[in-house]
């Protein structure tokens, strides 16, 4: 029986129904059935030009991001899902790579990365998730394409965690003014210690005791250094950098020419006090690669990806039998989880739903795991005519199972990491262990085979855990290990969920009736399928 969401309206039933999914079967790379016609009708149902809709436009104008994001956001977030599956042609603006792959590899690394036509074709594993893909040659010893389930809410930590250390530094100047003597302060946000800082009374600040950021104490949660703050960062950098889609985003050029931005998933880019990456294109008519193809990815199609990828799901958890279960306490004893922390709360979640899948033998149908969808907004109805306004409820949550401290580390020379130039990267955030079960090989480069590797590969300020692992007996090291496999990425489409709990006596099983995280037909429009 499908669990029934008490006291909500049918709109937020069928909303969440749609969480994520296209209609489609959730491949991992998708072309649309204009593009590729079939009898079985499989594909995305819109061209990228009714993808594109109206625009970026407002609350008001039907069909543009804005209005969808706003009044019907599970709508924008399988937009966003179809985009990131969609394979992209030439015509549209596929390619070349940055200068066509010939250039100064040293200043720019993008001349090593790979041409991709689809964003699935890097983040695509397991099957029809944003997940885990090969490595590029960004670096002489290569980058491994990471997954993206939970980016929002590592996007969401990192800017809390930002407000706050600049919240206390702002504190200590204050004090030191006032007072007329230095003050010294712990830069201390969500249990975590960034060091101190100590202001003086004429407003300078001795920024030698901060640890693990910047000196501007921006948290930068993208990329294994710690490089890039935003998720429209992100996926405009990496349209550009791996498909050759230049992007001339009107938020992303504001902020980096120094204003202060609130971008339609309420991420704010901080121009006036941060340094953010302008976008490749600076006009809707602008043709940097000289390709005759402008405005390859307009701004709407930015905004549904930025939603997308904000809401989308975190990663699972297996089963959590009594040897996972001292596994994990056996990983905070050895000293682990000093740096890869289990919990943390975010204060104000912009995202509309939340999804937890946890190990269920008896209602997963396929995988044995089982998903359960909770609403995370609210509606209004502002008497437009128009389906209500609906906002992020913008309460406090707290994130399971993230294990990382946001910090950068140096954790010895077998980390380390050369550079075109001839320098070497040293430091590195604290990757996030929630997934790593299923996302082998390991490391920021891919260059460890499993998890044992990679845990007696860690040195420098992890150097006493990984001696306290390799000390254990081989039944903890298990222990240790069958913990962490615990964590797991999922296929949306082949995980029940209370939304579609699926039928082990439908015809066709397992190919049909597993139950999904899919769009039933009741929600669409039949006569606008998305």
């Amino acid at each position: 029986m499908i669990h029934r969401l008490r006291g909500r309206t049918s709109i937020v039933r069928r909303g969440l129904l749609a969480l994520m999914l296209p209609a489609v079967a959730a491949m991992a790379q998708l072309t649309d059935v204009t593009q590729t016609p079939n009898l079985a009708n499989e594909g995305i149902k819109k061209s990228f030009l009714e993808q594109i809709g109206a625009g970026r436009g407002n609350v008001m104008t039907p069909d543009s991001s804005i209005f969808i994001i706003r009044r019907d956001p599970f709508r924008s977030i399988r937009r966003g899902r179809q985009i990131f599956q969609r394979k992209f042609t030439v015509a549209q603006g596929l390619g070349p790579r940055t200068d066509d792959g010939v250039g100064n590899i040293e200043t720019d690394a993008s001349h090593g990365a790979g041409l991709s036509d689809s964003c699935a074709s890097c983040h695509g594993r397991p099957r029809g998730s944003a997940g885990f893909g090969g490595d590029v040659f960004t670096r002489p010893d290569s980058r491994d394409a990471p997954h993206l389930f939970g980016l929002g809410l590592q996007e969401m930590l990192a800017d809390e965690i930002t407000h706050d250390l600049r919240s206390i530094r702002s504190a200590a100047i204050a004090a030191a003014q006032q007072s007329g003597q230095p003050q010294t302060r712990a830069l201390v946000s969500k249990g975590i210690s960034y060091g101190t800082v100590r202001a003086m009374p004429d407003g300078s600040v001795d920024k030698s005791m901060i640890r693990g950021v910047n000196d501007d104490l921006r948290v930068r949660p993208f990329f294994a250094q710690g490089g890039t703050i935003s998720i429209r960062e992100f996926l405009v950098g990496a349209f550009n950098a791996e498909m050759g889609l230049e992007s001339p985003d009107p938020d992303l050029l504001a902020a980096s020419a120094g204003a202060d931005v609130i971008t339609p998933s309420g991420m704010v880019l901080s121009g006036s006090i941060d340094r953010i990456e302008a976008p490749p294109a600076s006009s809707p008519t602008d043709d940097p690669d000289h390709d005759g193809v402008v405005n390859e990815i307009p701004t709407s199609v930015v905004d549904h990806m930025e939603f997308y990828l904000l809401n989308y799901f975190k990663p699972g958890t297996g089963n959590q039998a009594n040897v996972h279960v001292i596994g994990r306490q056996l990983f905070s004893q050895i000293g682990c989880a000093s740096c890869h922390i289990p919990d943390l709360q975010i204060e104000h979640d912009r995202r509309v739903a939340d999804v937890e899948t946890v190990y269920d033998p008896v209602n997963g149908n396929f995988n044995q795991l089982f998903a359960t969808a909770t609403p995370r907004f609210s509606a209004f109805d502002d008497g437009s005519g128009f389906p209500s306004l609906k906002t992020p409820s913008l309460q406090p949550f707290l994130v399971r199972n993230i294990f990382t401290d946001f910090k950068r580390h140096d954790l010895g020379p077998n980390f380390h990491e050369r550079n075109f130039d001839g320098t070497t990267t040293t430091m590195f955030i604290t990757e996030p262990l929630w997934g790593v079960g299923s996302t082998a090989p390991y490391g920021h480069d891919g260059r460890s085979i499993d998890l044992h590797d990679v845990i007696l590969r860690h040195g420098g300020e992890a150097q006493a855990a990984r001696d306290a692992f390799a000390a254990l007996n081989l039944k903890n090291q298990y222990q240790v290990l069958i913990f962490l496999e615990s964590l797991v990425l999922f296929p949306p489409d082949d995980t029940a969920s209370n939304l579609n709990p699926g039928d082990r006596n439908a015809a066709g099983f397992p190919q049909n009736g597993h139950g999904s995280i899919r769009l039933p037909a009741l929600f669409n429009n039949p006569n606008d399928p998305e």
